[in-house]
Formats: C-alpha cells, sequence, structure tokens
C-alpha cells in the first residue's frame, strides 16, 4: 500500500509522542512493505507562532489531501489568556470541523501488565473493553458564545445546539460498531433537565429501533455513567454521547488504565480524512523532559492503520507489540512499577518497535 500521512506534531509533548508514532509507521511500513509519506504540518501554537493563525491554509490543503492525519496535541501556557481573541484550539476545532470528522472513537483497554496501575481494584479492571463514540463537531464545544457587561454583572452564555440529523449520523457509527462487539449500547445524555438531550434521547431511540433492533440498547444520565464507569466498569461495551459529556467522561475513562497517556483516538467523517490523536493535551509541564507516555499515540496509530487504511493485519500487530512492550515492565513515568526506573519517550517507543520487528534493540 502507498499512503500519504499528514504529521502535525503540535505543541507542548506533541512532537515528542508524535515522532515515536512515526517511528512506529516507518517500521510498520518497512515490515509489511508498504510506503508511507509522511508530511509535516503547523497547528496550535507552533503554527499562531509562525503564521499568526492555529490552523494555516497550508496545513488545512494537506490533511484533505492526505489518506489520514496523526496529531500530537494543541496548547500550551504562553496561549492560555482566556481573552485572546486567537487560540490554539481553535485550530483543532476547525481542523474537525473542516474535515467532518463527526465521530470521535475512544477504546478504552485494560491490558494485563496494567491492571496493577488503575486506581480501581484489580477484579473491577481485569478484562475492560470498551469503546466511547463521542460526537464531536456539533454542542456546546461549536454553539454561539456571547459574554457582556463588566464587574459584578458581567455575564456569559455558551448555546449548546444539536439537530436531530447530527444525532443520527453518530448513532449509526455507534450502533455499527457495537454490532462487531458485543451487541449492546448505551446512549449518554441529561435528559432529565436538557432538552437537546431530550432530542438526543428521542433520536437515539428511533434509529436503534428502526435500523438496528439486534442491539441492545440503555439510556443513561451522565452522572449514572460517571458512576457506573468506576463501579462496574466491565458492564459497558459501546457508549455514544455528545461533545461535552464525551470530553469528560473519556477522561475518567483513562484512568481505568492507569494513565490518560494510554488512550488513542480516532475522529471519523464520511469517507475523507480521519484524524487519530491520543487524548491527553500537550503538558507543556512535561515537554523537552523526554518523560511522556508515547502509548496513547502508538495506539493511535494502530487506529489509523485499521480505519483509515485497512490494514487490519498490521493494526494488531502494534497492539500487541505494545502489550508485549507493557509485559515486559516497560513503562514511562506515569506507569513504571514501584522499584523500576522509568523509561523515557523514545525508549518506550523503541521497545514497542523491538516487539512489533520481533527483535530487541539494546537501551
Amino acid at each position: 500500500m502507498r499512503a500519504v500521512i499528514a504529521v502535525l506534531p503540535g505543541d507542548g509533548i506533541g512532537p515528542e509522542v508524535v515522532a515515536e508514532g512515526v517511528r512506529i509507521l516507518r517500521a510498520v511500513a518497512w515490515h509489511f512493505d508498504h510506503v508511507f509519506e509522511m508530511e509535516e504540518g503547523l497547528i496550535g501554537g507552533a503554527a499562531i507562532e509562525a503564521t499568526g493563525v492555529p490552523l494555516p491554509n497550508e496545513t488545512l490543503a494537506l490533511c484533505r489531501r492526505a489518506d489520514a492525519v496523526l496529531l500530537g496535541a494543541v496548547g500550551g501556557a504562553r496561549w492560555d489568556d482566556p481573552h485572546a481573541s486567537i487560540r490554539p484550539e481553535q485550530g483543532l476545532l476547525a481542523l474537525r470541523k473542516a474535515l467532518g470528522v463527526f465521530a470521535n472513537l475512544r477504546p478504552v483497554r485494560v491490558p494485563p501488565a496494567l491492571v496493577r496501575a488503575s486506581s480501581l481494584r484489580a477484579e473491577l479492571v481485569a478484562g475492560v473493553n470498551l469503546l466511547v463514540v463521542r460526537e464531536l463537531t456539533g454542542g456546546i464545544y461549536f454553539g454561539e458564545k456571547r459574554r457582556e457587561g463588566t464587574g459584578s454583572s458581567e455575564t456569559a452564555s455558551d448555546l449548546c445546539c444539536y439537530s436531530a440529523g447530527e444525532i443520527e449520523r453518530v448513532v449509526r457509527v455507534a450502533a455499527r460498531l457495537a454490532r462487531g462487539r458485543r451487541r449492546r449500547l448505551a446512549s449518554v445524555d441529561k435528559a432529565n433537565v436538557l432538552e437537546t438531550s431530550r432530542l438526543w434521547r428521542g433520536t437515539v431511540t428511533r434509529v436503534v429501533h428502526e435500523e438496528f433492533p439486534d442491539l441492545v440498547l440503555t439510556h443513561l444520565l451522565v452522572d449514572a455513567c460517571a458512576m457506573q464507569l468506576l463501579r462496574e466498569p466491565k458492564n459497558f461495551d459501546v457508549i455514544v454521547t455528545e461533545n461535552l459529556f464525551g470530553d469528560i467522561l473519556t477522561d475518567e475513562a483513562a484512568m481505568l488504565a492507569g494513565s490518560l497517556g494510554m488512550l488513542p483516538s480516532a475522529s471519523l467523517g464520511n469517507g475523507g480524512p480521519a484524524l487519530y490523536e491520543p487524548i491527553h493535551g500537550s503538558a507543556p509541564d512535561l515537554s523537552g523532559l523526554g518523560v511522556a507516555n508515547p502509548v496513547g499515540t502508538i495506539l493511535s496509530v494502530a487506529l489509523l492503520l485499521r480505519h483509515s487504511l485497512g490494514l487490519t493485519l498490521e493494526a494488531g500487530a502494534v497492539e500487541q507489540a505494545v502489550n508485549l512492550a507493557l509485559r515486559e515492565g516497560w513503562a514511562t513515568a506515569d506507569l513504571a512499577s514501584p522499584g523500576r526506573e522509568p523509561c523515557t519517550t523514545a525508549v518506550m517507543g523503541r521497545e514497542v518497535m523491538a516487539a512489533l520487528l520481533d527483535e530487541r534493540v539494546p537501551v
């Protein structure tokens, strides 16, 4: 296979973890006889510093002609002024909107080697294998924002808006994925309070009953879901929810595997280039220290291989290589076993590559 992959390192630890994702892509290309052309672009704070805008036209053009996009992270302390008119996150939101990637897939698995690292008891997290499908281009993140007045009379508002069509398309993605798993779909909302959630619940019910009657559908309020993720996480198969709730719940679910650095994501649309990124942020306090966990990015590469390139065998090989490296005790500081020296970002990437190539690279 020949494919063009847009690489957007971004800000903070983004360049460090993306470098390990690119290392794995090159290893896959060599080992399985593919040609991956990787081209870098600017986004976020790095783009603001270089061009004055968070998503340059050149970057958007690169992403549109690529077969897939690999992203690190955006943002950092130097751009944190809440009154700033230009912010790094605007570049990410604009890219998602421009590519039409409305369904964000966030798988949560707990490898046996990391059961000890979870905040929960081993019997609760061993065997957890769930998938959150988050609606990505609607809701309060993209609604009209307003701020007025001064002092104690100052007010602010954010409009949360959804159409039935936006809900239908993300539910269909989640339902198709549930069909390939345990056929259980949990829809999460706040229908006891929010009108958008009442529309969400009614639309989900209609689509599943009419088009996916073979699935077991349950509805959960977002607060109940947050509780159940900690109480009985193995009960979940596929969760579908709106933008804000999905953002929060997946950060919570990351702790089942012990670290935010473990979770990958895939943002899919209607056949155009998809966007792949770890769910963690730019972590500017860790930038340049060589301690960031690259596994979320490496597993995002596996999702890229599977969903954008159709390379199921190669994707599975990357995931198995991650599990092998973890089983052998390799881990960055966020996951290192007591008494064992944590490895660096680069060493973690090299050990995953070594497991992928079935050889051992000296440290």
